[in-house]
């Protein structure tokens, strides 16, 4: 038997479809495999995964990449937040807020920050819900851990976080270009 495909996802991530027609497709086993946003490169240049669903950018060098689809960033709060009256929020909204996770732009609100210990998405929202700063993440990561005491909105001024699917440029071979055609949407009789 084929050892299985091993394709690597980031939280927040839906590979569901994907998988399904791979397995309706191809003979070879897959396997999804959860990575964390920090590791999420690791696995596919380490080789102990074939490819991988990430959140950009990443390091491209010796990497193909495809962007897949866009996400909304959006902030985390406490239900009885302020926020939880907007449909949406601009930066300068939080801009005296504590910032409970570090975002991947790099903003900072202007107020002066607690030093934070590191922390997961979860824990981050379940910091937030216990009435203790914000946190901004991808609308899918916040659906993910919803909880009845947060809120999420929008953040209007913050630019799409992508989703894309990176593997090794000397890993580019039948059974990878096979998952790159699921992912585009051939169909099992097309060829690229």
């Amino acid at each position: 038997m084929a050892p299985p495909f091993r394709v690597g996802f980031v939280t927040g991530a839906t590979p569901d479809k994907w998988a399904r027609a791979w397995r309706e497709r191809r003979p070879e086993p897959l396997e999804l495999v959860p990575v964390l946003e920090e590791d999420q490169e690791r696995g596919v240049r380490d080789g102990s995964l074939d490819m991988a669903l990430v959140r950009l950018p990443v390091d491209r060098s010796n990497l193909h990449c495809i962007t897949l689809y866009d996400e909304v960033p959006v902030v985390v709060a406490g239900a009885e937040h302020f926020v939880a009256a907007a449909d949406e929020v601009a930066l300068a909204d939080l801009a005296d807020e504590q910032l409970v996770r570090p975002h991947a732009s790099g903003w900072r609100p202007a107020a002066e920050q607690l030093d934070w210990p590191p922390m997961s998405e979860q824990e981050a929202i379940e910091t937030v819900a216990a009435g203790t700063g914000v946190v901004i993440v991808p609308m899918s990561v916040a659906r993910l851990h919803q909880r009845k005491d947060v809120v999420q909105r929008p953040v209007s001024d913050l630019d799409p976080t992508q989703v894309g699917l990176v593997w090794l440029v000397d890993r580019d071979g039948e059974d990878t270009q096979a998952f790159v055609g699921v992912v585009r949407g051939r169909s099992a009789r097309s060829s690229r």
